[in-house]
């Protein structure tokens, strides 16, 4: 099937694909719409929560993962900074089920900082 999608609606799709089944993420453009995307159209899939920021949207994903769910952690390429803490700690422990982190980036800071 043939489908004309933006790429974070491909990246939504992508997390549906792979049998993902908790995503988690701090809004922020350009990675806002794929939460979204995920909430709006896999809901019976795809558990969705927004995060207070993005190093708790690592954690809740990664505690997922753990837990035997498919996950994935969105967030901007600055919010990385803020979840670098346990993305290091993540290096050494591993997942469980398997995760995706998303670093949606702006080269151009077209919308973001």
């Amino acid at each position: 099937m043939e489908m004309l999608l933006s790429g974070n609606e491909a990246l939504a799709r992508g997390v549906f694909e792979y049998g993902g089944e908790f995503a988690s993420a701090y809004p922020g453009t350009p990675s806002t719409e794929i939460l979204q995307t995920i909430a709006r159209y896999f809901k019976d899939d795809v558990y969705a929560e927004w995060a207070i920021n993005e190093k708790v949207a690592l954690e809740v994903a990664v505690g997922a993962s753990w837990g035997g769910a498919r996950s994935v952690a969105v967030m901007k390429h600055v919010g990385v900074n803020v979840a670098a803490d346990p993305l290091m700690s993540l290096t050494y422990t591993g997942v469980g089920a398997g995760m995706i982190l998303v670093s949606a980036d702006d080269p151009s800071l077209h919308s973001s900082q």
